[in-house]
């Protein structure tokens, strides 16, 4: 993961270049050695960087000629305004169809290390630590680097690190670690089951059923803070206007003690 984070970086430092104008709309970038040189990582880590940048429209490999900046505008922050319900049903519809692609490709080293996590995750649930996601996390990294495609990988660790942001789906997953442990570990070994089997279709499946309990326990905090919300101002208005408040004003407008 440590690799990942260093493009990461790397992207974050060549859109600064390029929003500045050192590396103006239409002008080719300087080779994959000279960046890395620039930027002090390997020529693989440049490479991701590059894939990340083509992948948000800011440079555009032209095979045989190079890599040139666009013209494209830094993509707009949505980060603060996504909707809970949006981003999971993106990872639904994302790493189930990376689920099924990681089936065809992932290897026996990859299923070794899956299994290593529900290990961790079994030592979670007799522990009852729930708070962190790390191993939740490194699941699906894992399946997603099974596909052997950089994009898909970027892309799912970009929806969780979005998901980070996101209290109330926090909160949501917390819920279901601790109401039912057993049943999170089930459908993990059933993800991982059907990768080891090979079989596409029941890793899509596994995967999007993984992710259904996310989305009604989501519905269910949602459905409870609504509830909460009109309690407190149904109170609030109770208080207001409450009959010993208004039957105790005197005429001079003020309130008598009761």
């Amino acid at each position: 993961m440590g690799e990942k984070r260093l493009y990461r970086q790397v992207v974050e430092k060549m859109s600064v270049l390029i929003n500045s104008g050192e590396f103006p709309a239409g002008s080719r970038l300087p080779p994959e050695r000279e960046l890395a040189e620039r930027f002090g990582v390997s020529r693989p880590t440049i490479r991701e960087a590059i894939i990340a940048l083509e992948a948000n429209e800011r440079v555009e490999v032209k095979t045989g000629s190079g890599i040139y900046v666009t013209d494209k505008k830094q993509p707009r922050d949505i980060s603060s305004r996504l909707s809970a319900f949006e981003l999971l049903e993106a990872r639904v519809l994302v790493e189930g169809e990376v689920a099924a692609l990681a089936a065809s490709m992932i290897s026996a080293e990859q299923i070794g290390a899956l299994k290593d996590v529900l290990v961790d995750m079994e030592n979670e649930n007799k522990e009852r630590e729930f708070g962190s996601d790390d191993a939740d996390r490194r699941f699906h990294a894992i399946i997603s680097e099974a596909t052997n495609n950089q994009v898909l990988s970027w892309m799912v660790e970009n929806l969780w690190a979005a998901q980070e942001e996101q209290r109330n789906i926090k909160q949501a997953h917390l819920s279901l670690c601790q109401e039912n442990p057993i049943q999170r570990l089930k459908e993990h070994r059933a993800i991982v089951e059907a990768l080891e089997a090979g079989d596409s279709h029941e890793a899509r499946m596994a995967m999007r059923q993984h992710f259904a309990r996310g989305i009604e326990a989501l519905h269910n905090a949602a459905e409870a803070e609504a509830v909460a919300a009109v309690r407190r101002q149904l109170s609030e208005t109770r208080e207001r206007f409450s009959s010993d408040r208004l039957v105790n004003v005197d005429q001079g407008g003020t309130i008598e003690s009761l």
